[in-house]
């Protein structure tokens, strides 16, 4: 006859076995986007919320907050006001699973967000842990309302484009540098602005 506590022991294993495979297998949709005029489309938004099983207007703050902009839901859409790299949005909602989505102990997207004395907590069903959601730092970019043509500034590239090009987001601007990389300070000069797209000179030193 089997020990009870041996079973017991089986099953709990087993059970944490499972729970394991299924984090496993914890893909958040890769995020479908397009410009369209002067607005940002990202096409899949429900289906991302569906899989973080998050509130969509938790999301949605969150994404305006990052890119520096105003938008809405749209059906199964999100719309942003302005033009922004695909890259951008889905680095931004890496950010979102990182903090809001994933166990900091355990690893798994078993949690949820509850309030405790004010503070937003994220607990964790498959372990037990909880933490409180680090709020983000506060952006130090230049104003971008003050972008003008003519105007020189010092800069630090963030991301290249499909193009190969230096990429700087500011507020709701894309800053497009010619043969820059990440982590790259150079010295440009506005030369055009269409919209939320600011092309660029290198400035002499």
């Amino acid at each position: 006859m089997t020990d009870p506590y041996e079973q017991l022991l089986k099953q709990a294993y087993s059970n944490i076995t499972e729970r394991t495979e299924s984090s496993e297998r914890f893909v958040v949709p890769e995020a479908k986007a397009y410009v369209e005029g002067k607005t940002t489309i990202l096409e899949n938004f429900v289906e991302i919320v569906g899989k973080v099983r998050r509130e969509p207007d938790h999301l949605m703050k969150f994404l305006l907050g990052e890119l520096g902009t105003s938008g809405k839901i749209d059906g199964n859409r999100a719309i942003f006001n302005g033009k922004f790299e695909i890259t951008l949005i889905k680095a931004i909602i890496k950010s979102y699973v990182e903090d809001y989505v994933i166990c900091s102990e355990c690893g798994k997207p078993d949690t949820r967000l509850v309030k405790d004395d004010r503070v937003m907590v994220l607990r964790c069903d498959a372990c037990g842990s909880h933490r409180p959601v680090r709020k983000r730092k506060a952006r130090t970019e230049p104003v971008s309302e003050n972008l003008e043509e003519g105007t020189i500034m010092d800069v630090e590239i963030q991301s290249i484009s499909k193009r190969g090009d230096g990429v700087v987001k500011m507020g709701r601007y894309i800053m497009y540098v010619a043969n820059a990389k990440p982590g790259q300070k150079v010295k440009i000069k506005i030369s055009r602005i269409s919209g939320s797209i600011v092309f660029t000179d290198r400035a002499e030193e």
